[in-house]
């Protein structure tokens, strides 16, 4: 029996390991059977949730070595740590034969196939060969992997433009580019090659004809090795964006109930044909129109969505896995084989930019708030205060939601992601591109096929601009914030020498850009909680009147024009991040043509030098993150002013790149740095409220109190206030109702000031030197310290 597992993994998968060893153990009783595990981690997540929450942990090194490839270091581990079996989930080493192997040699039960089923069907080469041995039908292919780049392209000239070049051993989106021509296939072979043996420890790679308009059809299987394949669930994850699932769901919602199960008899012939046992995944692409399947890759491990198929079958596929590295058969389980009910949803919430083409956006989680209720479950690898390396993938969790139909799990999903609340320091998530997402017709109608979002990203849909005008407001009102914090901060340093210094300014104009466009914003604090907002983009100001309740550091409400909203929000150097009902919007503040880094990464490349110039949409530098190259474009006609880092440097989130000077006219760099310069930005018209009488009178108050206390002024100046008062005063008097004790209280107010003005003491007959001669010296004797006792007031 398997008593002490070592975790050949990281994150939300070592996690799942966790809580199947945790239910066994739970469900074995307090004298029991009790299986222990062991976290192998590198050094930068000694502190990380799955090294926290496992019974023993191990440091394999530096993640820059990239141990979790690195067989002598995992066979260290293994052979240290006592490990009689080894789980290594998805990713890393799950599909490499040869961990298998080392596993055998040493004694350790590899919880997974065996090297010579995961040789046959794992790799994607010798999948296809098998698949069509046993009459699955296959996509016209290379047969074969391509060596050269001249290899490649006879391979193309016989299959026919377009295809999907592969690496056998990719994954999760990356070793997979499209090539339409010898140009294509020219330009992507040697970094496809290069990615996949970075990401996978091999660049082999071939070539597949691309099935334009299909479904992403898989089939989740478990075998025992003694002649049983259940072939348990069918997924469909059509909702895809450069070939990385996004959106997964079980079962298809295209697929009759005979399709689904030719697609099942065929995983189940694929695996007793290979003597198979543990869980794998059987993949095919589907075309609606033409009704055909055509046999895609086998992956031997358990895949990321695994979750939904656990959802509609109500099985642990990480505990069935557990039984059959045991020896268990799976006929000799009570429950029998399981089968469909419902339906299941899960969407994969990433630390990545939607505004930056999805780049990598990793950083410190400041704070985390996950959904909970009916039908809501959510797999994840960190908790708040934890940290999203740049070393691994972006996962930040998995957030599954179940139905009794198809249109009860997307609903849920809606609301679970909408009560998702995620704060990056310094990055960002994919939260609001996937409820845009759920709420396209396409998703909703099940219509979506794996190219749908790479074509109506490319139309410009799916790029949300909701509540725009609000992130704004909220921006500019926080960038006011920060610079009067520093003006209050310099009185006060300037108050203690006994000199205080009061430098500000009524309004504060800030110029702020968010996707691509710019605008100015101008802000004046008009009340304690009340500020107005004038925001131009080359047309009429937009002005409007908000309100905001901070309930922490990040969370609270924004009220514009009587419009109420939630609203966090984050400040990391020049980005704002904004989101405002769900939806994030990343606003920056211009600071003249400094290009800063998305996320923390490695400068791989800097294809200009200083003094070059470079169209708008040139790339000027490239960076590594997560395994995952971004090209950063120029973002207008410019010339390199200054590069400010150099190939091999690693970079922070916000770091200064390279800094540009516009080389074309203003209209050209306007137009260049946007495409979207008429954004409807969505903010309620000033005067679409019509205020009582009464409210008036209240919000006249308020003003003229306000700007006694100090605070920013209408431009129009207090005698436009003070008739508008009047005016209202009049309306109400007319009632019958006079606003006395609110107007005593304003003129409290004025004598409060005058009071602290006074030059001379108020009461004459006080003759000492040691008493403060005057109100304006009491205040500065107070502004001094800050505390009335120290200061012998």
């Amino acid at each position: 029996m398997i008593s002490r597992i070592a975790i050949v993994n990281r994150g939300e998968a070592a996690m799942r390991l966790i809580h199947a060893v945790r239910d066994l153990n739970a469900g074995a009783g307090p004298g029991g059977h009790r299986i222990e595990t062991i976290a192998l981690h590198t050094e930068g997540e000694r502190r990380a949730m799955f090294v926290r929450e496992s019974d023993h942990a191990y440091d394999l090194g530096p993640a820059s070595a990239r141990p979790y490839l690195d067989y002598a270091v995992l066979e260290r581990a293994l052979r240290e740590t006592g490990a009689d079996a080894a789980w290594v989930g998805w990713g890393f080493v799950a599909e490499h034969p040869a961990f298998a192997e080392l596993c055998e040699r040493i004694g350790v039960t590899f919880i997974g196939p065996s090297a010579e089923a995961m040789t046959k069907l794992g790799d994607k080469i010798g999948s296809k060969l098998i698949a069509e041995e046993v009459g699955v039908p296959v996509a016209p292919w290379s047969r074969g992997g391509v060596d050269t780049l001249d290899d490649a392209k006879a391979a193309a000239a016989r299959i026919g433009y377009p295809l999907m070049l592969k690496a056998t051993a990719g994954g999760g989106g990356r070793g997979i580019r499209r090539v339409d021509s010898d140009a294509d296939l020219s330009d992507a072979y040697e970094r496809t090659r290069d990615e996949a043996e970075r990401a996978f420890g091999s660049g082999v790679v071939f070539l597949e004809k691309l099935v334009t308009g299909a479904r992403h059809i898989e089939v989740q299987v478990i075998a025992d090795g003694q002649g049983t394949a259940w072939a348990v669930g069918v997924r469909d994850c059509s909702v895809q964006r450069r070939n990385q699932k996004v959106i997964e769901e079980s079962a298809s919602p295209v697929l009759t109930a005979e399709q689904a199960q030719e697609v099942r008899d065929s995983a189940e012939r694929l695996a007793i044909a290979v003597g198979y046992a543990g869980a794998g995944t059987v993949e095919f692409l589907y075309h609606p129109g033409e009704r055909f399947f055509a046999f895609l890759e086998v992956n031997t491990r358990l895949q990321v969505e695994h979750p939904i198929t656990e959802a509609v079958t109500d099985t642990d596929l990480v505990k069935l896995q557990i039984h059959v590295a045991n020896g268990g058969r799976l006929d000799d389980l009570s429950q029998g084989r399981p089968t469909e009910r419902g339906h299941a949803v899960e969407a994969r919430l990433n630390a990545e930019d939607p505004d930056r083409d999805f780049a990598p956006s990793p950083g410190h989680i400041s704070l985390l708030q996950f959904p909970a209720g009916p039908g809501i479950r959510v797999d994840t690898g960190v908790g708040e205060g934890d940290s999203i390396p740049a070393d691994f993938d972006s996962m930040i969790a998995k957030i599954i939601a179940y139905g009794r139909d198809r249109d009860e799990a997307l609903a849920r999903l809606r609301r679970a992601m909408a009560e998702t609340t995620v704060v990056i320091d310094g990055g960002s998530t994919n939260k609001s591109f996937i409820l845009d997402l759920l709420d396209q017709p396409e998703v909703i109608d099940g219509s979506a096929d794996t190219g749908w979002i790479d074509r109506v990203r490319a139309e410009g849909r799916l790029v949300s601009h909701r509540h725009s005008g609000v992130a704004l407001v909220a921006a500019g009102i926080e960038a006011y914030e920060d610079a009067e914090a520093i003006e209050r901060a310099r009185l006060l340093e300037s108050a203690r020498g006994g000199r205080p210094q009061v430098q500000h300014a009524v309004g504060r104009a800030i110029d702020l850009k968010l996707r691509g466009t710019a605008y100015k914003v101008v802000v004046l604090r008009t009340a304690g909680h009340r500020y107005r907002v004038s925001i131009t983009n080359g047309a009429e100001p937009h002005v409007v009147d908000a309100t905001i309740d901070r309930i922490d550091e990040y969370a609270g409400r924004i009220v514009v024009e009587g419009r109420s909203h939630r609203l966090v929000t984050a400040t990391h150097g020049p980005v704002h991040l904004v989101e405002v009902d769900g939806v994030t919007h990343r606003v920056s503040r211009d600071e003249g043509g400094v290009v800063r880094s998305p996320a923390p990464a490695l400068v791989v490349a800097t294809p200009v030098q200083v003094g070059a110039e470079v169209a708008a949409g040139a790339p000027v530098l490239v960076l590594e993150s997560m395994k995952m190259e971004t090209v950063l474009p120029a973002p207008f006609p410019a010339r390199v002013r200054e590069l400010l880092v150099a190939v091999g440097s690693q970079v922070e989130t916000g770091a200064p790149l390279v800094r540009l000077e516009p080389t074309g006219d203003e209209a050209e760099v306007a137009d260049a740095a946007s495409d979207e310069a008429a954004v409807d930005l969505d903010l309620p018209d000033a005067s679409a409220h019509t205020a009582t009488a009464r409210e008036r009178v209240v919000r006249g108050i308020e003003d003229l109190s306000a700007s006694v206390l100090g605070f920013d002024g209408d431009p129009s100046g207090d005698a436009r206030m003070l008739s508008g008062y009047l005016e209202a005063r009049d309306a109400v008097a007319a009632e019958g109702s006079v606003p006395l004790a609110e107007e005593i209280a304003v003129l409290e107010l004025i004598t409060d000031f005058a009071e602290l003005s006074r030059n001379r003491p108020a009461a004459e007959e006080r003759h000492t030197e040691l008493l403060v001669h005057s109100p304006r010296e009491h205040f500065h004797s107070y502004l001094q310290s800050l505390d009335v006792d120290r200061a012998g007031l």
